[in-house]
């Protein structure tokens, strides 16, 4: 093992430093007129924004600081309690419904959902796994078959919440891994291929999926119900121009575009800051991948390179299809944009993600 240099990746920091300051000014531009109107105070999103970001950068430094030998020792018992939690959320009574899901476990004002500890679960698990058969990854048993019976029923779990964003970035990000460790290509086609059938085979299992599809084709089809927030998504967007509205001086916030603080906060952030401010964003998580894909290709070993690659790997997909549904290239589904959007379970674990990267970039040779 290398030794530690003495600080972290700065890059690194830098980026999800701009982010986390973007993400918590936009969700009070965002939430301040919906805030004001629920709950008498414009600030109430935002306060509790710059709460879990606060903590989530106490556990990303606590995170870096760690000995690496402890993400290996924790990657077994570490997917245990999270498949233990996601099968406690679905029990009735205990698991809270949100959105039409039952992904939440909580008491009063506190809760977490599972399911994003579960993402992170996965990547240490097989990146332990994988780099345990480093010699057997071309292999379908060992480099595909069993990552993807993990992997699988954690999809599982989730969709019964039902969840299909978060199951979609978890199997993506479980293909990354697979894909970086040496499976063959024949191996990955057909892990693509499957899950295009799969996809298909979900989406024709429930109704308001296929009305989603339906509204991505031809939202005004339905202008009203399921294409309405593609709808007012691009009516945020489009007056932006290249410069924006300027901040805080959004329309569709107005309770016309749903969740603008959480699933569509970039339509907003288009639309106040325009092209110049959407693509700042853009750019900044372009960095992102580029210094997480350094620390990948850089790593004293295939362990450390495979989790820099799946902790890249899960934000840059989630970040791709939040910005792709709410600029109407992809269907719509619930996933929220990494360190822009509200929420605390996800910012605070994604955070914690980066700790692990900023961690392993200690050690690259």
């Amino acid at each position: 093992m290398a030794k530690p240099r003495r600080t972290p990746d700065l890059v690194i920091i830098i980026v999800i430093l701009l982010l986390l300051t973007i993400g918590v000014i936009m969700v009070y531009s965002a939430s301040a007129a919906y805030s004001h109107h629920k709950f008498d105070d414009s600030f109430f999103y935002a306060k509790r924004q710059m709460l879990f970001a606060a903590l989530g950068v106490f556990l990303m430094w606590i995170v870096s600081r760690l000995d690496p030998e402890l993400f290996y020792r924790w990657a077994k018992p570490g997917l245990i309690v999270c498949f233990f939690l996601l099968v406690l959320v679905l029990i009735p009574g205990v698991g809270m419904v949100r959105g039409g899901a039952r992904s939440w476990l909580g008491i009063g004002a506190f809760s977490i959902q599972p399911s994003e500890f579960m993402k992170l679960a996965v990547i240490l698990f097989l990146a332990r796994y994988l780099s345990d058969h480093a010699r057997q990854t071309d292999t379908f048993t060992r480099g595909m078959l069993m990552p993807l019976v993990y992997s699988g029923v954690a999809f599982a779990l989730i969709m019964m919440q039902p969840d299909l964003g978060t199951g979609t970035v978890l199997m993506g990000t479980a293909a990354v891994l697979i894909y970086t460790a040496g499976a063959r290509m024949k191996y990955l086609f057909s892990l693509c291929l499957a899950g295009v059938l799969g996809f298909a085979g979900l989406v024709l299992a429930a109704p308001y999926r296929i009305q989603r599809i339906t509204a991505f084709l031809d939202p005004w089809q339905d202008p009203l119900g399921a294409g309405y927030q593609v709808i007012q998504s691009l009516f945020a967007i489009g007056p932006g121009g290249l410069m924006g509205l300027g901040l805080g001086l959004s329309r569709q916030k107005h309770l016309y575009l749903p969740e603008p603080h959480t699933d569509f906060i970039f339509s907003i952030l288009a639309e106040e800051m325009g092209f110049l401010g959407a693509g700042t964003v853009i750019i900044l998580f372009a960095v992102l991948v580029w210094r997480g894909l350094r620390v990948a290709i850089m790593a004293p070993n295939q362990f450390h390179s495979l989790i820099a690659a799946g902790v890249t790997g899960v934000i840059v997909i989630q970040a791709v299809i939040n910005i792709g549904v709410v600029t109407g290239a992809f269907p719509v589904t619930g996933i929220t944009l990494p360190f822009l959007s509200y929420g605390g379970s996800s910012l605070t674990l994604t955070l914690a993600a980066v700790g692990i990267l900023l961690n392993l970039s200690r050690y690259t040779e």
